[in-house]
């Protein structure tokens, strides 16, 4: 039986014309991977949507694991999140043009869900790729995070490992962030297919 894998990303949002995130899954999409059935979904911008949409693909999917994929510039690694917190706390408005603050995602839920990805396999795995790959103690507190969140909390009891993953700037972007660092998206399909390599090891 092959491993059931769901990868989302995120449309563009901030005025930018591109997301990574987009760009890897529908990357991955394409690509053949021994021993995976793989599913994809680009995720509106949008705090509840995005969730929303995510829990729907996944109830009609059901899959073996959930790695929801965001934009975080600034960083020049690949980073798996560890933890999820209960807050929408944002510097810019969403796409819908929601912009939440100091608000609790889910006033029964817990302060945080940590993720349930093997992350130090996936980071080990990375870096012997030859790829910049570390630990993340935030995932802020944008849509990622909100999606990280109900994402967790959502599967807490059910036997679907998940988490999150931020990755990059794309080569593409660099003139549209002067000076922040970028990755290539061949170089992010890579690290990805390593990530997903030991979800499938893990099985």
């Amino acid at each position: 039986m092959p491993t059931k894998v769901l990868v989302s990303g995120f449309e563009p949002f901030g005025g930018s014309a591109v997301n990574p995130s987009q760009l890897l899954v529908e990357a991955l999409a394409k690509e053949k991977l021994d021993g995976v059935l793989l599913d994809a979904i680009v995720l509106p911008v949008e705090f509840d949507l995005s969730a929303q949409l995510l829990l729907k693909m996944i109830a009609e999917t059901n899959p073996d694991f959930v790695v929801a994929f965001g934009q975080a510039e600034g960083r020049k690694a690949i980073t798996p999140e560890k933890i999820a917190i209960n807050l929408d706390n944002a510097r810019i408005p969403d796409n819908s043009g929601d912009q939440r603050q100091n608000q609790v995602i889910d006033h029964n839920g817990a302060d945080g869900y940590f993720t349930t990805l093997p992350v130090s396999e996936i980071i080990s795995a990375i870096n012997s790729a030859g790829l910049p790959a570390e630990l993340s103690l935030s995932a802020g507190a944008f849509v990622c995070n909100h999606v990280f969140y109900q994402l967790q909390k959502s599967l807490k009891d059910k036997p679907a490992k998940s988490g999150f993953v931020h990755i990059p700037l794309v080569t593409q972007q660099g003139p549209e962030f002067p000076g922040q660092p970028t990755m290539e998206l061949d170089d992010l399909v890579r690290g990805a297919k390593k990530l997903i390599e030991v979800l499938v090891g893990a099985i």
